[in-house]
């Protein structure tokens, strides 16, 4: 495994990041493909001897059971604290038996409701409120890198980041990040906080792949400049990148927002990933991570078999070429800008 900084912290993480939303139930709402705790332990326990040390779950996967899931597994393989560096999210509904129950997901979730006000969002109380259940869940006293999941927009950002600041100073968080955002948004946050010296963002996870790219435009290039770590979230496009152009998987039949984000991709780019993958011998998705690796960002992968972790280092020690990448580069054209 390989190892790099986060942004201009101090902080290392694997370059392959182990994603968490894959770990929970096969009962929540949408997400057939989830695998049960027992399921689960394996593909991590594999994950974490092939030294993949940092994991990125939410609260919402599963409705916290995820984050419970790595902390029982911390607890089961005695897996020291220090070792892993742990990233969770918070602004989804955590939902419970008076929301619908363990399994419910609302899509999308009203803030407003009798059963979901502040229960979700980042107002001051829910971020509080957020981050104690996910502690008690990880079984841990500290989260690594504590990331919004996504802006809350009825929300003063003096509020949002002097309440995540407040986290740190109390030592229940080492770092901030976010997820997509325009990028408006993100500098407005990242500047309140630094005119104001409160811990700013370390870290930006964007929806990033070889099917949406529009992120290229000035999310990138502004965490580039500003010394912002980039862990893309769906490197491999919900598993479209991972299989010929008409295969399914059963994820992609289930999920809705595979057919909203990918509706309008272009089909020849996935074509193009196979067959690079088969003039080397390799797999599409590893051609499809060692396009992101090349850019110097750390996917977050969901693996969600221990074949599939055993697979995945292969992208670390596929460097593609001038040429390769150029070629699966070249047939983007400009999307609507999703996931935000």
């Amino acid at each position: 495994m390989q190892y790099s900084r986060l942004g201009r912290s101090g902080l290392k993480t694997s370059r392959i990041i182990l994603g968490g939303m894959a770990f929970g139930s096969p009962s929540w709402e949408g997400s057939p493909w989830t695998l049960d705790t027992a399921t689960s332990f394996p593909i991590i326990k594999r994950a974490y001897e092939l030294g993949i040390n940092t994991w990125d779950t939410a609260n919402t996967y599963s409705n916290g059971l995820s984050e419970s899931i790595f902390g029982e597994f911390m607890k089961k393989y005695k897996v020291e604290r220090s070792k892993v560096v742990i990233m969770t999210k918070l602004y989804y509904p955590v939902c419970d038996s008076s929301m619908g129950g363990p399994d419910a997901r609302p899509q999308p979730p009203d803030p407003n409701s009798r059963a979901l006000v502040n229960q979700m969002g980042l107002s001051r109380k829910h971020i509080f409120d957020a981050v104690q259940r996910s502690l008690r869940r990880l079984g841990t006293q500290y989260v690594d890198v504590l990331q919004i999941h996504r802006l809350d927009r009825e929300v003063d950002v003096e509020e949002i980041m002097r309440t995540l600041h407040d986290l740190v100073c109390m030592g229940k968080v080492r770092y901030l990040g976010a997820s997509s955002m325009g990028l408006w948004e993100f500098a407005r946050l990242q500047y309140t906080a630094k005119l104001n010296r409160w811990t700013a963002f370390t870290s930006m996870q964007p929806f990033y792949n070889l099917l949406y790219r529009e992120e290229e435009r000035e999310m990138l290039p502004f965490c580039e400049a500003e010394g912002v770590g980039v862990i893309p979230w769906s490197p491999l496009a919900r598993g479209l990148l991972s299989r010929p152009v008409g295969s399914t998987s059963e994820r992609n039949e289930a999920d809705a927002k595979s057919k909203k984000w990918f509706g309008d991709a272009n089909p020849a780019i996935i074509r193009r990933v196979e067959e690079v993958a088969k003039k080397r011998g390799i797999s599409m998705a590893t051609v499809a991570t060692a396009w992101v690796l090349r850019k110097g960002y750390c996917p977050i992968v969901g693996l969600t078999s221990i074949e599939r972790v055993e697979g995945i280092l292969e992208a670390l020690e596929c460097e593609l070429s001038e040429e390769e990448a150029g070629y699966l580069e070249s047939e983007y054209r400009a999307r609507d800008v999703q996931a935000m």
